[in-house]
């Protein structure tokens, strides 16, 4: 039987059609609330008033660099699932990316639960200045909602081809 090394390994299949498409959808997802941040940052009436803007958000001021900040950090991860579909570019080898892409998906969804109960309290609604405004925020944050199944269905996808890959 002859030893297999790295070099001479077989390929995993290349990621399903599905995987590939709910991995760009990921990226698509939370480019309505950066748009909605960056505009905020830029001076943008978004619903909240200029003296919310200033006390709670210091904007202008340090929270313009973190709303961008902010934003910049969301998008990146947005771009990790596509890791996990690539078939041309694998900056880390499977046994080191599948763990960190459950670890991502668990932190996903603790991360949604939690911002559905901070979007339903009566502190952060107390901030906006009308119903529309909340509806814009609500249209523009609502997608993020999908990415924790999406993240978890791409890197369950992921698993499964790496361990074939270790089985062959």
């Amino acid at each position: 039987m002859p030893i297999m090394t790295t070099a001479t390994a077989p390929l995993p299949a290349p990621a399903p059609v599905w995987a590939r498409r709910a991995a760009h959808a990921i990226a698509l997802c939370a480019v309505p609330s950066g748009l909605w941040r960056i505009a905020m940052a830029s001076g943008v009436h978004v619903g909240y008033s200029d003296q919310v803007l200033r006390d709670v958000f210091d904007i202008p001021g340090w929270g313009i660099a973190y709303v961008v900040g902010l934003t910049v950090l969301a998008e990146l991860a947005a771009l990790f699932p596509l890791l996990l579909v690539s078939d041309r570019w694998r900056p880390l080898r499977p046994r080191i990316l599948a763990p960190l892409a459950w670890t991502a998906s668990g932190v996903l969804v603790v991360v949604a639960l939690w911002q559905l109960v901070v979007a339903f309290t009566v502190e952060s609604q107390t901030y906006m200045s009308s119903g529309t405004a909340q509806t814009v925020w609500g249209f523009a944050f609502a997608p993020l909602f999908a990415i924790p199944a999406l993240m978890t269905a791409v890197t369950w996808s992921y698993t499964k081809r790496h361990r074939a890959r270790g089985q062959a």
